[in-house]
């Protein structure tokens, strides 16, 4: 299917709120597009390049974005609240006029034979260790007692968005085959963060 698409230099994971100051005149079109018809569109990582004037490298998986609430300012920009719903991959981009469009298809999370609990809890423990030792350092991090959802595959979407990692490795975990997958991933980059935060703890 062919959605409109707004690459940005952030991950959006399903399930997850995105707000969005909309100022470009390409990405106003979009807006107004989105709003006459189904208020969907796609956010992908930009690899390379800026979010402004376009000329930008662009991930080929993304999130569909649903919009639930838009707000037109008197000047022309748009203030959205978005929420994530689904994983898309794009096949092809199209042009960028009047704002970048792709050929997608909807790509579903696998699933998975067995409990993911176990996995879940040490992923979710190990994350708030590390929230907890980003605040000692008092460094920038959400709060190590965020509430998280008891559902393994959407609690693997949820800890990826707000685990202290880099948009290259968040995309990492978006295009993970399945929520055993990304909880095995997740497992591995929380564990290398809190042996590093551990160790400047010591050197301090």
């Amino acid at each position: 299917m062919e959605l409109p698409m707004f690459p940005l230099g952030m991950v959006l994971f399903p399930s997850l709120f995105l707000p969005l100051h909309v100022f470009e005149p390409r990405y106003r079109v979009l807006a107004r597009h989105c709003l006459d018809g189904d208020r969907e569109f796609g956010v992908v990582l930009i690899e390379r390049g800026s979010e402004v004037g376009g000329n930008d490298t662009r991930t080929f998986v993304g999130t569909v974005a649903q919009i639930v609430d838009a707000t037109e300012l008197d000047d022309g920009r748009w203030v959205l609240g978005t929420v994530g719903t689904r994983r898309v991959r794009v096949h092809q981009w199209l042009t960028d006029d009047p704002y970048p469009r792709a050929d997608v298809e909807e790509w579903a999370d696998g699933t998975v034979d067995g409990d993911l609990m176990p996995a879940y809890e040490t992923v979710r423990s190990t994350l708030r260790r590390v929230l907890a030792l980003k605040a000692e350092l008092t460094e920038p991090a959400v709060d190590a007692t965020i509430g998280l959802t008891d559902d393994p595959a959407l609690g693997s979407y949820q800890v990826s968005a707000v685990a202290p990692v880099g948009p290259a490795d968040q995309q990492e975990l978006l295009t993970a085959p399945d929520p055993s997958a990304r909880l095995s991933r997740l497992t591995d980059l929380l564990t290398e963060e809190e042996m590093f935060l551990r160790t400047r703890l010591r050197l301090e």
